[in-house]
């Protein structure tokens, strides 16, 4: 089942990441496409999903940070616009997939498990089909060059290594619309 699309009002990335070792901060990225989706219901192993992120679109809700994050002390976001998911194979686990692919950010790709729930497929009240999927998963940041930090004096780090990340996405499979008849 080919032809699906995102549907950014009811998808989101969103990241935690601990702050000064016991405060955890919060955001999202508010710009996410994905591209490249295609799977069979029926076989979401054999599928594939290619999904990116627009660097510059980060916000935690703090202008100064978020200025600060898309800097190059952490994503470069000037030189390197998108962050970019490639999956290069699923596979079942239980009720649930993972999702194996290769994760880019800034000029660093590294292979990421997206352990993921399929919440199904319904048909939409405006024809068509809707599928819903759950994803997280936890990256080290040094892993992708993002390095910046400040020790502090009591100890640790002002920013933890470990970056969570879950994922919500809908998607939308719109009705098929027949060919005329005597259509070319």
């Amino acid at each position: 089942m080919g032809n699906w699309q995102v549907d950014g009002a009811h998808t989101s990335v969103s990241f935690a990441i601990k702050h000064m070792m016991v405060t955890t901060v919060r955001g999202t990225f508010t710009e996410v496409s994905v591209t490249d989706v295609d799977f069979d219901t029926d076989h979401l192993d054999s599928g594939h999903v290619t999904v990116k992120i627009r660097a510059a679109s980060i916000s935690t809700g703090e202008a100064r940070r978020d200025g600060h994050l898309r800097s190059a002390d952490f994503l470069d976001a000037e030189m390197y616009p998108e962050l970019i998911f490639e999956s290069t194979s699923i596979e079942k686990a239980g009720a649930a997939y993972r999702i194996h692919g290769e994760l880019t950010i800034k000029d660093a790709t590294r292979p990421v498990v997206l352990e993921t729930e399929y919440n199904g497929v319904v048909p939409s009240p405006m024809g068509g089909l809707i599928a819903g999927f759950d994803a997280r998963t936890k990256i080290s940041r040094k892993e992708w060059d993002l390095n910046w930090n400040v020790a502090l004096e009591s100890g640790g780090w002002l920013v933890a290594d470990e970056i969570r990340i879950d994922i919500e996405v809908e998607l939308v499979q719109p009705a098929q619309v027949p060919a005329a008849a005597g259509a070319a």
